[in-house]
This record gives structure tokens, C-alpha cells and sequence, in this order.
């Protein structure tokens, strides 16, 4: 990805009351960022390319109000809970490709697994030698993960299933700037539809979801149509350069940590990646 780019002020930063251009000023009191894990759901488009998962996002939330993301969310403590049952890469490989401890690790896959199961209604779980193909049985427990009534650990555990970290892959990492008062790290991971499930937007936190093209997503952003946080803007991008599902699952992904700073000129706003 690029190290600048530029893009319309409108498909970044929503114009509000309180910060009219859009870029609040650095406080005094820098916030401390939250780990956060974000999973694009992907899976092949008709004709050939990929279409991603989208969800836009309810206006007047906290954190991206308005805006078009990827399902996720921040890490609960229960997260990192050690008995959780796990099939693929284990806990210490993803250290290794995020640049952190084990047991952060685990949280931030098994938040992953989670948050796309409560936006989504998709779960990335299973046995070792299946992947859940219909998820219709499991939707009181995901209301109840939603309301933080359950553990992921103790939800799979009573239905005899395991996290299936074979499903994702790890394709970023990005820190909110320092303008904002809720600050997230985020881990971006990539994850295949798996067959038999469907996703939808089932979610309080969504106004409107569905599968589109990468491209066509940048091109809503850049008529302002809609409104793309980097993060999002750079993996659709990045997305968009791949022919199919397996292509982009099989490819080697550098992890770097990216604070991503916004520079207004007009109605353009420079995105820089530092």
C-alpha cells in the first residue's frame, strides 16, 4: 500500500457540529488504545474477484458513526480465556505474526470469532474435522454473547465446538490517531464465507450490510456515497487486487503497525501511514 494518498474529505471524515472539518485536535490527555480485532469476510464474486462483507454502521455510535467497516470489535477479558477450544495455527504462531504476547493472542482471534458471530451471524468455528455449515441453531447464544451474558469459551464448550483459527488469516494492523477519544489497536484479519453459512446485518450496531465488490466500495467512498476509515479504505484496496478468494488467503502478508495520520487541504483530506 501506498505510504500517502489522497482522498475526498467527505468519504473520511463526516462533517459534525462539533469538529466542522472533521479532524479533532490532539488532547491533552492522549487516550490509550483498546485491542480490537476486525475480520473482512470474503468470498467469490460471480464472474470472477472477490466481494466483501459490509456493514454500515448506525449514525450518532460513539466510534465510526456513519461510517461502512468490516464486522468487529473490542476484546472482552473473557477473550483470552485458556480453555477455549482451538483448531489451527496456535496461539503463539499469531503472537508471532502480531508482534505480541500469547495469551493476547488468543484474545484478539478468539474477539475475531466472536464479533463476526455477533454482527454477522457468521461463526468461525467448528470440530477438527468440520466447519459449522448452518448456524440457525445458535441464535440464542448469539444474543446472549451480544449482551455479554455468555463467554465464547463457555458457548462453544456446551455445544461441543472449537475455534477454527485455520479459517483466518492475519492481514494487518492499525492504531487509531491520537485525535480520537476512543482509541482502538486493531488486528485485521481476512476470513473465507464458509459454505452453508450466510451473513447478514442482524445487528443493533448496523443500518444497512451486505456483499459488494472492493472496487465498487471505494467508488461509493469517492463519490460520497458512503464514508471509509483508512483501515477499511487500504484493505478493500489491497482486497481488490486479488482474483479470487483463494489467491488472497494464500498470499504473504508483512504485519506492520500503522497509526494512520489525516491532513486536511480543502475538501481533500491526505491520509498518511506512519
Amino acid at each position: 500500500m501506498p505510504t500517502v494518498f489522497e482522498v475526498p474529505r467527505r468519504s473520511v471524515l463526516p462533517v459534525t457540529a462539533e469538529h466542522p472539518d472533521g479532524v479533532p485536535p490532539v488532547p491533552e490527555r492522549v487516550a490509550e488504545p483498546r485491542d480490537a480485532a476486525t475480520v473482512a469476510l470474503v468470498r467469490d464474486g460471480a464472474g470472477g474477484g472477490i466481494e466483501v462483507f459490509l456493514q454500515h454502521r448506525v449514525r450518532g455510535m460513539a466510534f465510526a458513526g456513519g461510517m461502512t467497516v468490516f464486522p468487529g470489535g473490542g476484546v472482552d477479558p473473557r477473550d483470552a480465556d485458556a480453555s477455549v477450544g482451538w483448531v489451527g495455527p496456535p496461539p503463539d504462531e499469531w503472537a508471532r505474526r502480531f508482534t505480541c504476547s500469547e495469551p493476547q493472542a488468543r484474545a484478539l482471534v478468539c474477539a475475531a470469532v466472536r464479533e463476526t458471530f455477533e454482527e454477522s451471524g457468521v461463526l468461525l468455528a467448528g470440530t477438527d474435522t468440520a466447519t459449522v455449515s448452518d448456524t440457525s441453531a445458535y441464535a440464542d447464544a448469539r444474543r446472549a454473547l451480544e449482551a455479554r451474558e455468555i463467554s465464547l469459551a463457555g458457548f462453544l464448550a456446551g455445544e461441543g465446538l472449537a475455534v477454527r483459527a485455520d479459517l483466518l488469516r492475519p492481514w494487518g494492523h492499525w492504531v487509531t490517531p491520537e485525535q480520537e477519544s476512543r482509541r482502538y489497536d486493531t488486528r485485521f484479519f481476512v476470513a473465507a464465507l464458509p459454505d452453508g453459512q450466510h451473513a447478514d446485518g442482524a445487528t443493533t450496531e448496523a443500518e444497512t450490510a451486505g456483499w459488494q465488490r472492493p472496487a465498487e466500495a471505494i467508488a461509493d467512498a469517492e463519490a460520497g456515497r458512503t464514508a471509509l476509515l483508512p483501515p477499511t479504505w487500504c484493505t478493500l484496496a489491497d482486497l481488490g487486487e486479488f482474483g479470487s478468494v483463494a489467491e488472497a488467503l494464500a498470499s504473504s502478508r508483512e504485519i506492520r503497525r500503522i497509526t494512520p495520520r489525516l491532513v486536511v487541504d480543502g475538501d481533500t483530506v491526505r491520509v498518511e501511514l506512519a
